[in-house]
């Protein structure tokens, strides 16, 4: 049996001595201790060293790849060949079996096999000679390098790690920027605070401080390359009637290189905004063109890196940012956000705030495209960024005309869409529950009814009550046998609600009568008053 072993330096091929030990496997280790015993198990037949680290990364990538290079053909082709009875022990199966397809010879690949390749591994310096341990280190490692390189496919036009440090530089010095115009500003406020409301932009104010200094120069100063001739004529008058306090000229100084070191930032900060600008458009043009260099480059500083930003989904993309709002949502049971970062790109911020969620949803799928295009992509050239850029500006333009189009096709045909009619029972509400009006008792409302209809009421009370009271006593009844103890206080309770009753009932006997003599007097009263009519008629 022969072996092939690949090293850094160059291919190997042993000639196994004895083949009954291998097949020990569990014990196979013991007999690669020392170089000596490696010795009796495996003779080196052939060594083919490479020439140089070029030649070492060809090979070592189609071995990767399960391709045989020129070099190992060759080899092969040589010594494998005479012996070509004998079986080939190979450290990859996918290797052997391109092996054996073009070169016709028996490969072999086992457990048994990898634990002699482990073997060899380890006795390496003994069983190939003319390797020092310190020349074969370094080849490792060099390989090692050039094979990373060869597998990242590695290019300085595509190093993502730069924009991610710039654009979170550009916020570090948004916020430093912010803090020394703000005491800059409170600082010279003391001495002039007028100057303030004048003149608005920071860096203008910053660069009038810096020429000028104390107050009193502002009337022999000319400050025409810095603000307009009204705003230094408006400077110049209420410089003379400021209600600020005296500094000395030591403040002044140090006010001044606060402004100097303002006005140092902010250049800087344009410089590194522009080279941004470029990096974003070297690296992933497509996404600059689809939502802005500044946004772009924080989603990628956001998720990491452009290839980690690529395997996000669409719906990712479009939240990314907005964790924190999406996992209180989560955990409270309410509407998730619609958008994070993305908010801030122009096509989000020009649309009304009723399509914003629309728009960011779509905005966020084409931009999922162009970013995996960039990451993963050959073609280094913008237009399927402006394709897909058109794309979102129509819908957009169509959800602010509220025409319903159709985005496949050809887009020009009106979409049918019948409107959608609710059917179901409509049910007024009843506005008497809210009355804070007192309600009229039982007896008025009897007694208005029987004025009206002019006919007494049926006595149905009676009856009722009469149960009412039976069922009480029954219940009273079914008590009293349950627990003895309480019978007096129950019954002194009965004798109570019984005169309660007989009293309501002897009052409601009494009225009824009344209100039947009432009912008959009023219906005498119409009477007369009707004959009275007749006869003015009859005389008339």
């Amino acid at each position: 049996m022969l072996v092939l072993f690949e090293t850094a330096a160059g291919y190997a091929i042993f000639k196994v001595l004895d083949e009954k030990k291998l097949q020990e496997i569990d014990s196979l280790w013991k007999e690669f201790e020392t170089p000596e015993k490696a010795n009796k198990i495996v003779k080196l037949k052939h060594f083919e060293k490479f020439q140089d680290t070029t030649e070492a990364l060809a090979a070592s990538t189609a071995l990767v790849e399960g391709k045989i290079s020129k070099n190992l053909k060759k080899i092969l082709k040589k010594i494998v060949a005479k012996d070509a009875q004998e079986q080939l022990a190979v450290a990859d199966a996918k290797l052997g079996g391109v092996i054996k397809d073009k070169l016709n010879l028996s490969c072999i690949h086992s457990p048994m096999v990898t634990e002699l390749m482990r073997g060899i591994r380890s006795q390496m310096e003994g069983l190939i000679s003319g390797l020092p341990a310190r020349e074969m280190a370094a080849m490792c490692l060099g390989l090692a390098h050039s094979l990373s390189r060869y597998k990242l496919k590695f290019s300085p036009d595509k190093v993502d790690t730069m924009i991610v440090q710039a654009i979170s530089l550009l916020d570090d010095l948004d916020k430093e920027l912010n803090n020394y115009i703000m005491r800059c500003r409170e600082w010279y406020g003391w001495h002039f605070p007028e100057l303030g409301k004048i003149v608005t932009d920071n860096l203008t104010y910053c660069k009038c401080v810096r020429r000028i200094g104390d107050r009193k120069n502002f009337s022999s100063s000319d400050l025409s390359e810095v603000l307009p001739e009204e705003i230094e004529e408006e400077v110049k008058a209420a410089a003379e009637i400021s209600m600020g306090t005296e500094v000395s000229e030591e403040d002044i100084s140090n006010i001044q290189h606060l402004c100097d070191q303002v006005i140092e930032i902010s250049d800087y900060r344009a410089q590194l905004y522009d080279y941004l600008k470029n990096r974003m458009m070297a690296i992933a043009p497509n996404l600059t063109i689809m939502v802005g260099e500044l946004v772009g480059a924080r989603l990628i500083a956001h998720a990491g890196s452009l290839l980690n930003l690529a395997k996000h989904p669409a719906s990712t993309v479009q939240i990314l940012g907005a964790e924190k709002a999406l996992f209180r949502a989560l955990k409270t049971k309410r509407d998730t956000p619609k958008f994070g970062l993305i908010y801030h790109a122009s096509l989000v911020g020009q649309t009304t705030a009723k399509n914003k969620g629309k728009i960011s949803r779509m905005l966020a799928a084409k931009t999922a495209l162009t970013i995996r295009y960039d990451a993963l992509g050959e073609n280094t050239s913008a237009e399927m960024g402006a394709e897909n850029r058109l794309k979102v500006e129509n819908r957009l333009r169509q959800l602010e005309e509220k025409g319903i189009r159709r985005i496949s096709g050809t887009g020009k045909a009106i979409a049918r869409a019948d409107k959608y009619l609710h059917k179901s029972e409509v049910k007024t509400y009843d506005p008497s529950g809210e009355s804070t009006l007192p309600r009229v008792p039982k007896k008025h409302k009897r007694e208005e009814e029987e004025e009206e209809e002019g006919a007494p009421a049926p006595k149905k009370a009676k009856k009722v009550k009469v149960a009412e009271v039976k069922e009480e006593e029954e219940e009273v009844e079914v008590v009293e046998e349950e627990s003895e103890p309480v019978k007096k206080k129950k019954k002194k309770k009965e004798k109570k609600q019984k005169a309660q009753e007989e009293v309501v009932l002897v009052e409601e006997e009494e009225a009824e009568p009344a209100t039947s003599s009432t009912a008959a007097e009023g219906t005498e009263k119409k009477k007369k008053k009707k004959k009275k009519i007749k006869e003015t008629e009859d005389e008339d």
